[in-house]
C-alpha cells in the first residue's frame, strides 16, 4: 500500500515478548508503533493522542480486549481496531466484530494476513476521509438556498458553512443588520441530516419578555388571561428539524437562563404547566451585537454564551465583499423584473461604478430595495443615475457620515440632514425597532416619534 502520511498503530498486549516481536514486525513495514500493556493503558493512551489503527490482544489479565475495544469505541467509533485471539476463542472474535471491531486474526499470527488486514484497515480509513472532503467540496451537495456571492470571504463563510452543516453543534452567526444571517441558517439546516424536518424562526427583538417565555416553550389552557388552549412552543414545533433564534442579544435575562436550562437538559415546560417535554433541536442563534461584551457588562449570561459559542460564524457587511455588488445587483434586478413585468437588462457602467463604489450601510437589504425601487421608476432597458436615483443622495450623505476622515466635509448636507439620515439608518438597521432605535441613539422613544412625525414617517 502507498501511504499518503506515516500512520501509528497502537499494540495492546499484556505479553511483552509477543508485542515486542508485534513492535519489530510492524515497525518494519514502515508504521509508527506505541505499546500498551493493558486495557486500561490503552483506553488512557486513545484518550490522550489519536491513532489511526489499533492491534489488541483478547486476553489480558486487568481489562479484557473485548471491554477496551467497547470504551474505545465509546469514545472514538471511528478507529479501527483488529482483534487477535487463540483459535480457542472464537466465540470472542464473534462478540468483538459485533462491538465494532473492524477485523480478527487467530493466534499463532500469519504475517503475510497480519500485513494486508492493517493495509486493507488502512486504506479504509483513507477512503471514508476522501469521500467526505469529496462531499464537502461538491458544489452541487451545497443548496445555498439564494446566498449569492463568489468573493474570497463569501467562499470561505460557505466553505466552514458545508463543514459544519452535517453536525449537530449550536451554531452563533454573527453579523450587522441586514448582511443576510437568516439566509446562512437557513443553507446550514437544508444541508443537514434534519433537513426534511422543520425549520422554524424567531426573532427575539420583536417579541415582549411576556411573550417570549411562551412563544418558545408554550404554554398550558389558563396559564394567564387569553390562554383558552394549550399552544405548543417553537422547541415543539421545531421538532426533527432546527430553530433559529434571530437577535439573541435581545433576550431578557430571566430567559436567558431558562434558555441555558434547556440546552443542558434537552427539555422544556410549559408555562403553566407541570409537564417535562424532551426536544429534539438543533438550535442556530444569530446576533448584530459582540456577545461577548456583553457578558463584561452583565447584559449577557457569560455561561449561556459559551453555549450557544460551539461553531462561530460571521457575515461579512457588503463593504468587505464589493465584487460581490454586481452579483446580487443583477440577481435582485431579475426578480424585480419579473415581478413587475418589466424587460429591463440591467445597469449602466456609471450606475453600476457608483453602486460598487458606495459602502452600503444598509447592507444586503438596502442594495435590495435600492434595485426594487430603481425597477419600478425605470423607463428604459438599463437603470442609470436619473431613474436610480438613490445613489448620488447616497454618497452624498456616506460622505457627510464619513468618520474614516477628519477631513471628509460634504457642503452639500446641513446639520439636519445628517441628523436625519442617522436616525433613519438607525431605524432601518433595527428592522423598525423603535425601543432599539432610541436606544442605540441614545435618545427617549417619545423623542424618535417626535423625529419620525417631522420626516413623515409615520410611527
Amino acid at each position: 500500500m502507498t501511504k499518503v502520511k506515516s500512520c501509528t498503530i497502537l499494540v495492546v498486549d499484556d505479553d511483552l515478548a509477543h508485542r515486542t516481536m508485534l513492535r519489530t514486525l510492524i515497525g518494519g513495514w514502515g508504521y509508527d508503533i506505541t505499546e500498551a500493556s493493558d486495557g486500561t493503558e490503552a483506553i488512557e493512551k486513545v484518550q490522550n493522542r489519536p491513532f489511526d489503527l489499533i492491534l489488541m490482544d483478547v486476553r489480558m489479565l486487568k481489562i479484557s480486549g473485548l471491554e477496551a475495544l467497547e470504551r474505545i469505541k465509546s469514545f472514538n467509533p471511528s478507529i479501527p481496531v483488529i482483534i487477535m485471539t487463540a483459535y480457542s476463542s472464537i466465540e470472542s472474535a464473534v462478540s468483538a466484530l459485533k462491538s465494532g471491531a473492524y477485523d480478527y486474526l487467530t493466534k499463532p499470527l500469519d504475517f503475510d494476513k497480519l500485513k494486508v488486514t492493517i493495509e486493507r484497515a488502512m486504506e479504509h480509513v483513507l477512503l471514508r476521509e476522501e469521500n467526505r472532503i469529496l462531499k464537502l467540496n461538491l458544489g452541487q451537495q451545497f443548496d445555498r438556498r439564494n446566498i449569492i456571492g463568489q468573493s474570497h470571504e463569501m467562499k470561505r463563510l460557505l466553505d466552514t458553512v458545508a463543514q459544519v452543516a452535517m453536525s449537530e453543534a449550536t451554531i452563533l452567526i454573527h453579523g450587522e443588520s441586514g448582511t443576510g444571517k437568516e439566509l446562512i441558517a437557513g443553507a446550514i439546516h437544508y444541508n443537514s441530516y434534519r433537513k426534511s424536518g422543520p425549520f422554524i424562526k424567531i426573532n427575539c427583538a420583536a417579541i415582549t419578555e411576556t411573550l417570549l417565555e411562551s412563544e418558545l416553550f408554550g404554554h398550558e389552557k389558563g396559564a394567564f388571561t387569553g390562554a383558552d388552549r394549550r399552544k405548543e412552543g417553537k422547541f415543539v414545533q421545531a421538532a426533527g428539524g432546527s430553530l433559529f433564534l434571530d437577535e439573541v442579544s435581545e433576550m431578557p435575562l430571566l430567559m436567558q437562563v431558562k434558555l441555558l436550562r434547556v440546552l443542558q437538559e434537552r427539555e422544556i415546560t410549559r408555562v403553566g404547566g407541570e409537564q417535562v417535554v424532551p426536544i429534539d433541536v438543533r438550535l442556530i442563534v444569530a446576533t448584530n451585537k459582540n456577545l461577548l461584551l456583553m457578558t463584561g457588562s452583565g447584559l449577557f449570561r457569560e455561561d449561556l454564551y459559551y453555549r450557544l459559542n460551539v461553531v462561530n460564524l460571521n457575515m461579512p457587511p457588503l463593504r468587505e465583499r464589493k465584487e460581490d455588488i454586481p452579483l446580487l445587483a443583477q440577481f435582485f434586478l431579475e426578480k424585480f423584473s419579473t415581478l413587475n413585468r418589466k424587460a429591463i437588462k440591467g445597469f449602466t457602467p456609471q450606475t453600476m461604478d457608483h453602486m460598487i463604489r458606495y459602502d452600503w450601510p444598509g447592507k444586503v437589504r438596502e442594495l435590495m430595495n435600492a434595485v426594487e425601487r430603481g425597477v419600478v421608476l425605470s423607463r428604459s432597458e438599463y437603470l442609470n443615475d436619473e431613474e436610480f436615483p438613490m445613489m448620488p443622495i447616497a454618497n452624498d450623505r456616506q460622505c457627510a457620515l464619513n468618520t474614516r476622515s477628519e477631513n471628509a466635509i460634504c457642503e452639500k448636507i446641513s446639520l439636519e440632514e445628517i441628523e436625519k439620515a442617522a436616525i433613519l439608518k438607525t431605524v432601518q438597521n433595527t428592522d423598525g425597532n423603535k425601543s432599539q432605535a432610541a436606544r442605540q441613539l441614545g435618545i427617549t422613544r417619545k423623542t424618535l416619534h417626535k423625529k419620525l412625525k417631522e420626516y413623515g414617517v409615520m410611527p
